[in-house]
């Protein structure tokens, strides 16, 4: 079946599957589900009034389509007037299944990239207050930058080193890997009981405190010690 066969087995021409570059390589990560870990970090969980130490790990998603690939900018969105940058380690993974066990998860893993997981924070403080889903806060357009991914055959398997970000110039996060809460072997693991995990899925790890707002023509640097820098600017 040619190209033009199969389009025509839709009422309309589909989206293009959302990517993320492979380092050093001309392929592409095609992006199937993002899974996003909250409060993974201590300080960040207690910043936002909560204690961590009496939370099992939660999660929330956001659309394929919230990457933003490297070098693009990131529009500030609709309807707020608090948008938060939170700087996070990213996994990529190869494969999946259901009920992973912990010792097998790592074996998922395709590559490690750097995110920012941006935030309607008004919007997020509003649902809480309601006890309604994040989405809006959340899931928005462009609401997911994200460098390239790097293989686990180049940078391994991170597990410390410094994470953080800076807004023009400025130190506004700064923790340490080691310091996440759940850790990445972990998050699978307990993600496969809840959700089928497949190849394509991407997991942001969470982020340390300092997250804060930015505005129109403010430029971030991301920073994961062993994985890459991210610098995307706010148009």
């Amino acid at each position: 079946m040619n190209e033009m066969s199969k389009m025509a087995d839709y009422v309309f021409v589909p989206e293009p599957t959302p990517t993320i570059p492979v380092a050093g390589t001309d392929k592409l990560f095609p992006v199937r589900r993002i899974y996003c870990v909250g409060r993974n970090f201590a300080d960040h969980a207690i910043e936002m009034g909560h204690d961590p130490d009496k939370e099992p790990p939660f999660f929330f998603q956001k659309n394929p389509d919230s990457i933003v690939p490297p070098g693009q900018d990131f529009p500030y969105p609709t309807e707020t007037s608090d948008v938060h940058h939170e700087i996070e380690l990213v996994v990529a993974l190869k494969s999946g299944g259901t009920d992973i066990p912990l010792d097998k998860a790592l074996d998922c893993v395709f590559g490690y990239g750097v995110g920012l997981d941006m935030t309607r924070r008004d919007l997020q403080g509003q649902a809480k207050k309601m006890g309604r889903p994040w989405e809006t806060g959340k899931s928005f357009e462009a609401s997911a930058p994200c460098s390239v991914i790097h293989p686990v055959s180049e940078v391994g398997h991170p597990t410390q080193g410094a994470i953080r970000v800076e807004v023009n110039g400025e130190p506004r996060q700064q923790g340490d890997l080691n310091q996440m809460i759940w850790k990445v072997p972990e998050m699978i693991a307990y993600l496969s009981r809840l959700f089928e995990l497949r190849p394509g899925d991407v997991i942001f790890a969470g982020t340390p405190a300092g997250v804060g707002a930015v505005v129109r023509g403010d430029v971030m640097t991301g920073h994961v010690e062993g994985v890459d820098e991210i610098t995307v600017k706010v148009v």
